[in-house]
């Protein structure tokens, strides 16, 4: 069956790379309603998260409507909508923007599971099964979608930067890992880019608090990381974000090498160009216990006293 939030949940915060002040809440939806964003200072824009909705932008996914109204960085709050099984949901924010907070899904994971999850018992739950292995490449990179049962993420990064280097991590998505494995984990980048993006009128918004800094062997941002391969689990966190733009859960293996958001997208629209790779099929009871944030409505509460403050307010 589908999922929603049960009550509004409100968050408030900078726009990474436009530095404005902005306001997100996500609200309730109906059955089959997905995800889609609504640009409150426009009048009410809907902009559906979808992957054939995504426009080319540097360093973030950026969501259009096909008349110019664009809402961007909305990564960060799909993957915090899929790890906990949200299937649909208004998005309201007030500028083009989604705000950063702490640089992870995080805050977005506490505020959904503070206001809680909320089954619709009669609305059958279907996903996109990939029936054959779909891959893009550019240069070294790679990123590539085959069949699995389920939601598996297989993801490898190399910087020079020796506080990176070599990272690499294999997660089945079942159940919580979203929230146990990946959720914390803050967007990274190298001190010599925060000069150039700020340079180009990028990362405004960016300080030591809400993204990993790193220059050479050395961590800068305060506190250190949050896991030794803080880095990598980012780039899955990515991933699963990205991955929501499919518009229904993905039962599949990603594999990415060196990839981002970008050649995520371009998967997914190589994947739905071929429709001998794919199929609709609705879930099981037993194929939906294998799903991202299957099982968190009865965790909640453990979950919720695990994690960090962080301000939703």
């Amino acid at each position: 069956m589908q999922t929603t939030i049960a009550r509004k949940a409100r968050f408030r915060g900078v726009g990474l790379h436009s530095g404005a002040a902005v306001r997100l809440a996500i609200l309730p939806a109906p059955a089959d309603h997905g995800i889609v964003f609504l640009r409150t200072d426009l009048g009410g824009v809907r902009i559906p998260a979808r992957w054939d909705r995504v426009s080319p932008s540097q360093l973030c996914t950026l969501l259009d409507n096909g008349d110019g109204v664009t809402v961007s960085t909305v990564e960060h709050v799909m993957a915090a909508l899929v790890g906990t099984g949200i299937n649909n949901a208004l998005v309201e924010v007030n500028g083009p923007e989604v705000p950063i907070l702490d640089g992870s899904s995080a805050p977005f994971v506490q505020g959904i599971l503070d206001a809680g999850l909320r089954r619709q018992p009669d609305a059958p739950l279907r996903a996109i099964r990939v029936l054959r292995p779909v891959e893009v490449q550019q240069g070294e990179a790679f990123a590539r979608l085959s069949p699995a049962d389920h939601l598996e993420i297989h993801f490898d990064i190399d910087f020079v930067d020796a506080a990176i280097g070599h990272q690499e991590k294999r997660l089945d998505m079942a159940n919580g890992t979203f929230v146990h494995e990946l959720m914390d984990s803050r967007t990274f980048c190298r001190q010599a880019d925060v000069v150039r993006m700020q340079q180009n009128g990028l990362a405004l918004g960016g300080t030591y608090l809400n993204a990993v800094v790193i220059d050479g062997d050395k961590v800068l941002s305060p506190g250190g990381l949050r896991h030794r391969d803080e880095a990598v689990r980012h780039k899955m966190l990515d991933a699963v974000g990205d991955l929501g733009l499919a518009g229904a859960p993905l039962l599949a293996r990603y594999t990415g090498h060196r990839a981002g958001h970008a050649m995520t997208n371009r998967l997914l629209r190589a994947l739905f160009a071929r429709p001998d790779a794919w199929e609709w099929i609705t879930l099981t009871p037993a194929m939906e216990s294998r799903l991202p944030g299957a099982g968190l409505i009865a965790a909640t509460p453990h979950i919720v006293s695990r994690m960090p403050e962080l301000a939703v307010a």
